[in-house]
This record gives structure tokens, sequence and C-alpha cells, in this order.
């Protein structure tokens, strides 16, 4: 009995912890709905970390981020962003089935799952933080608005060693402001996204140069389509 009743409070006090964790982030997710995040996981994680280069980060509104650059990380990690609602269901199905067909297994992230798990999370690529992942995502989405999504995301964003932020970016890599970055600029951000230590802006290999070709042709097509007006007319 004794067993019994310690193992009945064990359990209920793991419930109220869980419950408390969850209010305590759905807290913080209400509040940078408003609130600039001082800064993020990743930004504590580098600091914290053997770091080479001193970190840059810059917060800007996006109001005052070129509408090019915006259009280049919905181009390159998310055209479907307007659509979903923080998981896109549809691209995670397509890259289980090719991963059971025997391909690689590639990342279906939206860009709200990276602005969860740069914010709050840790880079790995476990099942576990990837469900932590999904769950914040469809959080955020609820809560805020797609614009507010898109400005956290690129002010948070890592663009190189150290450098977070598009306003960051565009100082360290082109000595101007964000918000006059031009469409090739911001194809030249949007593709080293994927690994900012490893692809550099300023010295292009060949996949890289290829990534902005095929980025700053998305991001015509998807600016006929007016992507960037749906997104703002958004909720």
């Amino acid at each position: 009995m004794a067993k019994a009743s310690f193992a009945r409070k064990s359990l209920r006090l793991m419930f109220w912890v869980v419950v408390a964790a969850l209010v305590l982030m759905f807290s913080i997710i209400l509040l940078f709905r408003f609130v600039n995040p001082p800064t993020s996981a990743f930004m504590l994680g580098y600091q914290m970390g053997d770091a080479r280069e001193p970190l840059q980060h810059e917060w800007v509104p996006i109001s005052e981020v070129s509408e090019w650059m915006a259009l280049a990380v919905i181009a390159s990690e998310d055209q479907r962003f307007p659509e979903h609602h923080g998981v896109d269901f549809k691209a995670v199905h397509k890259a289980v089935s090719e991963y059971q067909a025997g391909e690689g297994l590639r990342g279906a992230s939206t860009i709200t799952q990276q602005t969860a798990k740069n914010l709050f999370l840790w880079n790995d690529r476990s099942f576990v933080r990837k469900a932590i992942e999904a769950g914040l995502a469809l959080a955020i989405d609820a809560i805020w608005p797609k614009q507010r999504i898109l400005e956290v995301y690129l002010n948070i964003a890592e663009f190189g060693p150290g450098i977070y932020g598009v306003q960051a970016a565009s100082r360290a890599y082109y000595r101007i402001p964000a918000g006059v970055l031009s469409p090739l600029q911001a194809a030249h951000l949007a593709a080293v996204l994927p690994n900012p230590n490893v692809l550099s802006v300023l010295s292009p290999t060949p996949y890289v140069q290829e990534r902005v070709a095929w980025i700053e042709g998305q991001m015509a097509r998807l600016s006929r389509a007016g992507y960037l007006a749906e997104i703002n007319a958004g909720r």
C-alpha cells in the first residue's frame, strides 16, 4: 500500500510539473507575441560555447527589413508558410515516404519550427527534440500572426559564425542596413541558412551559387503570386 501511495503521489507530482511547464511556456510564447525576445537559446549556446567570434545581433522591426529578404527566406525555407499552421504535415509525410523508400532523411521544418528551435531548443536531429519543436510551432502559429513569426525568425536566424539576425548579417556582409537589401543580396543570405557555419555568403561555393540562382527564380514566382501581401494582410 505504501508503495502504491508513493507511486500515485509521484505521478501526481509529475503531472503538475508538466502542467506548470506548459503554462510557463504558453505564457512566454504569449509574451513574445508583443515583446521582442532579448536573446535566443542558440545565441546563449553560442556565447556559452567555444565562440571564436564575438556575437553580433541587432533587432530590427520587420517594417525596416527589405521585402526581398522576407521573400527570400520563404522561397528558400518554406513556400507553404502562409498556408500551414506551424507544421507542414504534407511535407512531413513526403519526407517520411521518401525515407521509407530508401532515400535520405531530409528536413521538413517550417519557418515556424525553425523559429521555435532557435528561440527555445537545442540543435540535434533527435525525434524527441523534433516532437517538442512541432508542439511549440503549433502553439506559436496559434498565438502569433504570420508576420510576427517571420519578424522573429529574421531576427534570430544564424547567418554565419556569431552573426544572428538579418540586420547584423546585412551590416557584416554588405555594410548596409537590412532595409535596403537587394534581391540578389537577400538570396545570398537565404542560401546559407541551412548550414551557416559551413556555407559562406562572401565566398560562395558552386553549391551556394546554384542555390542563389534557384532562390532568385522562386522569389520572382512568389512575388507574382503576391505571397507577402497575403502574409501582411493575414491574422
